[in-house]
């Protein structure tokens, strides 16, 4: 038995080495930092050890800013793909007929390359002064005026990266719900027949506990990705997102790091921290949830 014991270890040594290099100490490291007030990359000197990294993060208007952000984008964009892919799923389950050309549809933007996306919302959405974007066209029909959606009011800015980010991570959500629905118990929904029970019965009591466990993954995956957002801004708005109001937290840190006013690695890790001390919070509430609401 232990020489079983001692294999089993052999063979998982290598993940361990890799998770130890490339996860737990880079973690470790950025800990330290962060506490490290003024610390110079160069000379690996620092003023001394405090909070104020925290402190100044904290009460920077840029990191305020950036958080305010990615906090609307976790709250609308991780519910509402959700909800859509779901909606979408149920529909594509329904269709016995081209199914599998509707899903290769759907999942072409999983494929595509974000920033090439990223650049097709700025024609559609983008006014200038040649063309006041598809958009915008479509929004004369019904007697809106024009808006600038990449250079206008913060409202307009933040509701097309909203949008932008459903569009870009609905296929992957599609593709597993559609999924978890077909690999439901015909038998279940048979029994339900029988009993003419409601669809919307059928639904809350046998559907949604099936593929619940589906959703779970797809919530807790959605909040880290979401939390983890900068491409997207960055595909619509260009480098420069303090100046669009539309930084997120990771940007925020790797501005901190590489910006044009960076070179400032404590206040990164600092920002780092607290957006790893964020997400896990919100992973534990999630997995506390779920132990009333998924069924294994």
């Amino acid at each position: 038995m232990e020489k079983n014991n001692c294999k089993a270890w052999l063979y998982l040594l290598p993940a361990i080495i890799f998770l130890a290099v490339f996860l737990v100490y880079p973690l470790i490291d950025v800990f330290i930092y962060s506490f490290e007030e003024g610390y110079n990359s160069v000379t690996g000197s620092s003023f001394g050890i405090g909070l104020y990294n925290y402190r100044y993060v904290l009460r920077d208007p840029y990191f305020l800013m950036a958080l305010k952000n990615t906090l609307i984008l976790v709250l609308i964009t991780v519910p509402l793909s959700t909800a859509l892919a779901l909606l979408i799923s149920l529909g594509l389950s329904s269709v016995k007929k081209l199914r599998e050309l509707f899903q290769t549809v759907y999942f072409l933007p999983y494929v595509t390359n974000t920033l090439a996306v990223g650049l097709v919302f700025m024609i559609l959405f983008q006014k200038t002064e040649y063309s006041n974007g598809l958009i915008n066209l479509l929004l004369e029909l019904f007697g809106i005026s024009p808006v600038d959606f990449i250079n206008g009011p913060y409202i307009a800015k933040i509701s097309v990266l909203c949008i932008y980010t459903v569009w870009v991570v609905l296929p992957f959500k599609i593709l597993l719900l559609t999924s978890a629905l077909a690999s439901v118990k015909q038998d279940y929904y048979n029994a339900a027949m029988i009993d003419n029970t409601p669809k919307w019965r059928v639904f809350t009591k046998i559907t949604l506990p099936m593929i619940s466990p589906t959703l779970f993954y797809l919530v807790i995956t959605g909040f880290i990705g979401a939390f983890k957002a900068y491409s997207d801004a960055v595909a619509l708005f260009g480098t420069d997102l303090n100046a669009a109001e539309m930084n997120t937290v990771v940007g925020y840190i790797y501005d901190m790091l590489y910006g044009d006013g960076g070179g400032y690695p404590s206040y990164a890790s600092a920002a780092a921290i607290i957006l790893f001390a964020i997400v896990l919070t919100v992973t534990v509430i999630n997995l506390l949830v779920s132990r009333k609401h998924v069924h294994y």
